[in-house]
């Protein structure tokens, strides 16, 4: 992965975040959405756990892992990362063991495929009472980040709710920089 990205350097990091749905979003079923996001020698690794009978979800059928896009339309885990440049990285990693990789070069603006050396590993456990999505990204970002972690999570009765980090004003958009606060610090 070629993109460096830079930010603040943060003191101290979070490692676990529980997200919220938008407020014009509200979920009939999911309880909790709670991330978690950790960067080491390897590569990052994040884990989602969504709190519901899984049975009330839509979780895309599995797949061979591979590269492909609109995965926002059903249940999906994201990820947003700040670049150096007014530019951001997003992820979309799907419980089907579908991914995708973007950068852009501004708010929604120069979107491009982001080449990976390694496709990301994506592992999936369902207890009946939640769904855990687990994705690593190899190699590990260079160097301190902001990022936004994000879901879409589909119910079985089409109900669609966005949660986030955070929301900025007007419907739900994850590229909005108001939903970067998870301090990211660069591998050990």
């Amino acid at each position: 992965m070629s993109d460096a990205v830079a930010g603040p350097c943060p003191a101290a990091a979070k490692e676990e975040w529980a997200l919220v749905p938008h407020p014009d979003t509200p979920s009939g079923a999911v309880e909790y959405v709670h991330a978690s996001i950790r960067q080491s020698e390897y590569g990052l690794d994040l884990a989602y756990v969504i709190g519901c009978p899984t049975d009330r979800l839509v979780v895309p059928a599995a797949v061979m892992p591979a590269r492909a896009d609109g995965l926002w339309r059903s249940t999906c885990l994201e990820l947003f990362v700040k670049t150096c440049t007014s530019g951001y990285l997003e992820f979309n990693f799907s419980p089907s063991s579908a991914w995708a990789a973007y950068r852009f070069t501004d708010y929604r603006t120069g979107m491009a495929k982001m080449p990976l050396d390694v496709a990301p590993r994506i592992m999936v456990s369902d207890d009946g009472d939640a769904l855990i999505v687990i994705a690593r990204i190899a190699p590990p970002l260079s160097v301190a980040s902001m990022a936004g972690l994000s879901a879409v999570i589909e119910e079985a009765d089409g109900t669609k709710s966005y949660w986030a980090l955070a929301h900025g004003d007007g419907p739900p958009d994850f590229h909005n920089a108001e939903g970067f606060v998870a301090a990211l610090p660069a591998p050990a």
